[in-house]
């Protein structure tokens, strides 16, 4: 159906709808102030967000920086933040005026352009899907030009009813967001029920009322009396880290050669995805292709995943094992690997290499492979380990199938705000109403 007043919007380039020089006001208030506030890319969120509290003086900033004034719109320029959706609406910095990365574009409007509605505008799916096709630049370090947000059209409602749309989105995505919120948190409470009951399974067992004794390990507690207290060692028959070649920057594909990644075992189950191609004339070192069965284990990574752990249960041809993981061969006589992986997941079960992790910094720490070997594990019989196995299979599925419907209802509801920004922005919703 068509809609006059919509019909009727002229429609513009940014250019032509912000100014590039500043205002007298903006002149003297930079000559007058001695502190700003400053923003590194990690304090310009994903929704709006703005964290202001670091504060610099000016004449440390003035020079090799990026400035802006409240009511400037920012728009993060660089890959994956550009695509992410960083942006905002600058609003109560320091003296009316701040500082930040070289990777953000400002956009300062003119009288007849609200500045939560060009905000809106900077954060729609076309917006943000047109800029990141018109991204020029080497990969990992895309950048969307200038120019492409200087000369992108915009319809331009009267101002009124712009502010009557900002108005509109302010409220809705408000109500959207928390829903997103409380979906996110609902994951966060999953999460942590699950590392609970596997922490308690793999340190207590199944049974309330078997007795108890002190396991001689401190962060372990008490665990069943008729269970072991055993280092690792003596349950491997091997423990190798394996290669790591130069490889192209790309995902192999089914038939090729690929080396896999540390983000491999990040998760509760190998992600044979997380692989790099293998390049023409290289050849492999078949003795690290991956098997069904192996246990990988991260022996580099940040302190938080160092030490993550996974079982291969089924692995496609080709891939072979880097020299950030380490492949532990387990004697199944007496320890099972399900059982294994699940206890090196658990909270106790980490805390040996997060003690022992070395590094200069917590981006990437390591494990050396004698804390690996040495590490205390509780050892119940082997057909109890297979039930606490079970166990915590049949009870993680439960979970896992309340995290996979939180996760589908947060999409929809992503899907929802996005859908609904760019619709108000294009005058598909018709709020003509508002303004009268």
């Amino acid at each position: 159906m068509s809609h006059p007043e919509r019909d009727a919007w002229p429609t513009k380039r940014i250019r032509f709808l912000t100014r590039r020089t500043l205002t007298p006001e903006q002149r003297y208030r930079l000559s007058a102030v001695s502190q700003v506030t400053f923003l590194p890319m990690e304090a310009v969120g994903l929704h709006g967000e703005l964290d202001l509290s670091s504060i610099r003086p000016i004449d440390e900033v003035r020079s090799g920086y990026t400035l802006f004034f409240d009511g400037d719109i920012i728009v993060a320029k660089i890959t994956p933040c550009f695509e992410n959706g960083k942006g905002a609406l600058v609003r109560s910095t320091l003296n009316g005026v701040g500082y930040g990365t070289t990777e953000l574009h400002v956009l300062s409007p003119e009288s007849e352009l609200d500045g939560r509605f060009l905000y809106y505008v900077t954060t729609s799916q076309p917006f943000r899907r047109l800029g990141e096709a018109a991204m020029t630049g080497a990969a990992g370090q895309k950048r969307v030009p200038e120019e492409f947000i200087r000369d992108y059209s915009i319809a331009v409602p009267p101002l009124l009813l712009q502010r009557a749309i900002a108005n509109y989105l302010d409220v809705e995505t408000a109500r959207l967001d928390s829903l997103i919120a409380a979906k996110e948190h609902l994951l966060t409470l999953l999460a942590e029920k699950r590392r609970a009951l596997i922490t308690h399974a793999v340190t207590r067992g199944l049974n309330p009322n078997a007795p108890l004794r002190d396991s001689g390990i401190p962060w372990l507690g008490e665990i069943p009396a008729h269970w072991r207290m055993e280092r690792l060692k003596y349950h491997l028959n091997a423990l190798e880290q394996g290669w790591s070649p130069q490889c192209d920057n790309t995902e192999a594909t089914s038939y090729e050669w690929g080396v896999l990644k540390v983000g491999c075992v990040n998760g509760w189950e190998f992600a044979a995805e997380e692989n790099k191609r293998l390049p023409e004339g290289t050849e492999p070192l078949v003795e690290y292709e991956i098997q069904p069965g192996d246990v990988l284990m991260s022996r580099a990574n940040t302190t938080e995943l160092l030490g993550s752990t996974a079982l291969v249960r089924t692995v496609r041809p080709h891939l072979l094992l880097c020299d950030k993981l380490y492949r532990l061969q387990v004697d199944e006589s007496r320890l099972s690997k399900e059982y294994l992986v699940m206890f090196l997941r658990s909270s106790p079960g980490r805390h040996t290499f997060e003690r022992d992790a070395t590094g200069a910094s917590n981006s990437m720490q390591n494990i050396g492979q004698d804390s690996v070997r040495n590490a205390w594990i509780p050892i119940p019989p082997l057909l109890e380990q297979e039930t606490i196995v079970a166990h915590i299979a049949a009870e993680t599925a439960k979970l896992d199938a309340l995290r996979a419907s939180a996760e589908r209802t947060i999409a929809l509801l992503k899907e929802r705000r996005a859908a609904l920004i760019a619709a108000a922005v294009t005058g598909k919703l018709d709020l003509q109403a508002a303004v009268r």
